[in-house]
């Protein structure tokens, strides 16, 4: 982390999509994707952002680059608000906001050689000229460990590794300062994942990267990251840095997922306690009252169903949104005085 300088900053965005019957497309409702997420990512760190399918780590993702057009909620860029912005403008302060793809296999147009893939970023923000571009294409194939002569080559012609390093390329053309990583590893065998975490982690070092790292593999999330965010239903249900979420995680619904890591060492996967959760996730167009875990938490109490807990900083860098994980460090907070 290169220091404290925060260059995003999130606040209550949310992120609702229509849900229409009928011939007219009568609106009937919203599905809550995303509801009332804030947080901060400071210049050069890596914040994991993870949860179960479905929860909306994609989709947040593509608010905070207004791929999506948020439904509330603000979003700051290098201290610029993005939500009010022009088009012109936008598509301007955007081209230091860049994404990494979930698939390298459907993310690259098949008809599109590599080099003209790589290069359309520069054509569409009228950047340098043809030996130029053609210069910056083979610069930044080599810089992710590809041949430049690779450059007249399909996607087709190579391995799912490679499809994502040519994708990196391609977020690397305009020199971003920002990059959203949404899965970049899932689709890929182990080996080769390991092989574009140290890309990106080299990058990072070289070029003064930031990163939303979305992800639901959190033995990954340990490795690349430095703080962490855990998403349900929509909502953060905790944020703080990465060994004290993994040394001292605190809402129910964090433990479980830690809980599930499997261990190398077959004496302590033996003997270690899983936190197997019941029922399936609520619909995000239809969200329990209360706490939007209260219907799979086995630590749920009677308020819970009632009243909607807020993300609170119980310990240093460290925000939970439980009442339970809340009245827990009370009555700890209350020893350490007695």
């Amino acid at each position: 982390m290169s220091d404290n300088q925060t260059i995003m900053e999130v606040n209550n965005l949310k992120m609702y999509f229509p849900i229409t019957r009928g011939v007219f497309k009568r609106t009937v409702g919203w599905t809550q994707a995303v509801d009332d997420v804030s947080f901060r990512i400071k210049k050069g760190e890596t914040l994991g952002l993870v949860g179960e399918s479905g929860c909306g780590k994609t989709t947040l993702g593509r608010a905070i680059l207004q791929l999506h057009k948020p439904t509330a909620g603000t979003v700051k860029f290098e201290g610029e608000e993005l939500t009010t912005l022009p088009r012109r403008d936008l598509r301007e302060r955007t081209s230091r906001m860049q994404i990494i793809f979930q698939d390298p296999f459907s993310s690259l147009n098949p008809r599109m050689t590599v080099g003209a893939i790589v290069r359309e970023p520069l054509v569409i923000h009228g950047v340098a000229n043809g030996e130029e571009r053609r210069r910056v294409v083979e610069e930044l194939l080599e810089r992710v460990g590809l041949n430049a002569q690779f450059a007249n080559r399909f996607p087709h012609e190579f391995s799912g590794g490679q499809r994502q390093r040519i994708g990196i390329a391609r977020a690397l053309a305009l020199n971003p300062t920002f990059i959203v990583a949404d899965e970049p590893i899932t689709s890929l065998d182990v080996s080769i994942q390991a092989q574009i975490v140290n890309l990106m982690e080299d990058l990072q070092d070289e070029l003064g990267l930031t990163y939303l790292f979305i992800t639901h593999d959190l033995s990954m999330v340990r490795h690349i990251c430095d703080r962490v965010a855990v998403m349900y239903l929509g909502k953060i249900v905790e944020l703080s840095g990465v060994e004290a979420l993994y040394n001292n995680a605190m809402h129910p619904y964090t433990q479980s997922l830690l809980s599930a890591i499997p261990v190398p060492d077959p004496v302590v996967e033996e003997t270690r306690q899983r936190i197997i959760l019941e029922g399936d996730v609520p619909s995000p167009a239809n969200p329990p009252a209360g706490c939007n875990f209260c219907t799979r938490c086995p630590k749920v109490m009677e308020r819970c169903f009632h009243a909607e807990p807020e993300l609170k900083e119980l310990a240093p860098d460290h925000s939970v949104a439980c009442f339970v994980a809340e009245e827990s460090w009370q009555k700890a907070s209350m020893q350490k005085e007695v």
